[in-house]
């Protein structure tokens, strides 16, 4: 049997249109869709087939819309005999993989991952936080650069593949440190579309409501391993997955360094699962040997079958 690593995407990776393929062919996507409209009170089906995209954007309709698309294609794969051998996620893309990996069931998390958006963009004033990416510095040199900034909050967000660091903060904050950046030879910096400093210490002022809302929530071990965005690791043990999404909110997103764990692991290939291509640019990046397969519609998945049902 071949060894796969899924990969799910994390905010950022939303498109109108997203899983609606998927919904169209197969009858328990059409089902998940349905019970994901119930479970969130609100047409989630409808912002994500016909938008408009601003509303799609919102971080508290894009992250169930991400879940939802990512959740319904592992159940074809799935149900096509695929069995994954551990599973990572990019921010958000975390809890799609604790679902693939049976430690959320999709009942919990849908309307948890709603209450997380809706939280991050609570936690700071809107449009007064962003991140930038930045590109061409190490990571040692960006946080010697940021080490100097004490005005404001500055952090790395993201470790995401060499040359490739995403920073988060107040906007003077990014603005400051996107000045320091460029003289300490950054290539370029590079502001994002975002709503807020996510994967920063601003991010801390809704730990506890967060938090708390997970308590209610039913964590089991998980089948196989996660590999944590916070540890970069993988994590199969209920409380330790509690306490890792709690940081996770206010802590940097380690991909680069959990690619490089499942690289160790002689995987034959890294399927990202979910819309958009974003996670196999990233691994292209970090090694471009690995094999990989972005299924975000069912000519992708065929491709992608045909590979894993070969002999050997």
């Amino acid at each position: 049997m071949k060894r796969v690593a899924f990969m799910f995407p994390g905010q950022g990776s939303q498109a109108v249109g997203m899983g609606e393929e998927f919904y169209q062919t197969y009858p328990q996507v059409e089902t998940l869709f349905s019970q994901a409209n119930d479970l969130l009170n609100k047409d989630i089906k409808k912002i994500m087939f016909a938008g408009p995209e601003e509303t799609l954007t919102e971080t508290e309709n894009a992250q169930p819309a991400l879940l939802l698309t990512s959740i319904a294609i592992h159940q074809v794969l799935i149900n096509e005999g695929v069995q994954p051998q551990m599973t990572v996620g990019h921010s958000l893309g975390e809890y799609s993989a604790l679902v693939a990996a049976g430690s959320l069931s999709i009942e919990d998390a849908l309307p948890l991952v709603a209450a997380r958006g809706r939280l991050m963009e609570q936690a700071f004033p809107k449009g007064q936080g962003t991140m930038a990416a930045v590109l061409g510095l190490s990571e040692a040199d960006i946080n010697e650069v940021l080490a100097g900034i004490t005005e404001e909050v500055v952090d790395i967000a993201n470790l995401n593949c060499p040359g490739q660091v995403v920073i988060s903060g107040s906007k003077a904050g990014i603005e400051l440190a996107t000045e320091k950046l460029k003289e300490k030879g950054a290539k370029r910096v590079l502001g994002l579309n975002v709503s807020g400093p996510f994967h920063s210490r601003l991010m801390q002022a809704a730990n506890e409501e967060f938090a708390n809302y997970l308590e209610q929530v039913e964590i089991k071990t998980a089948s196989i391993p996660v590999y944590a965005n916070v540890s970069a690791a993988p994590v199969t043990e209920q409380d330790k997955i509690k306490e890792l999404l709690i940081k996770q909110l206010y802590s940097p997103v380690r991909f680069e360094e959990s690619i490089r764990h499942i690289l160790a692991e002689n995987v034959d290939a890294f399927v990202e699962v979910g819309n958009g291509k974003v996670l196999s640019g990233l691994l292209r990046k970090i090694d471009r040997s690995a094999k990989t397969f972005a299924i975000q519609d069912t000519k992708s998945l065929q491709d992608f079958l045909a590979w894993y049902k070969e002999e050997i």
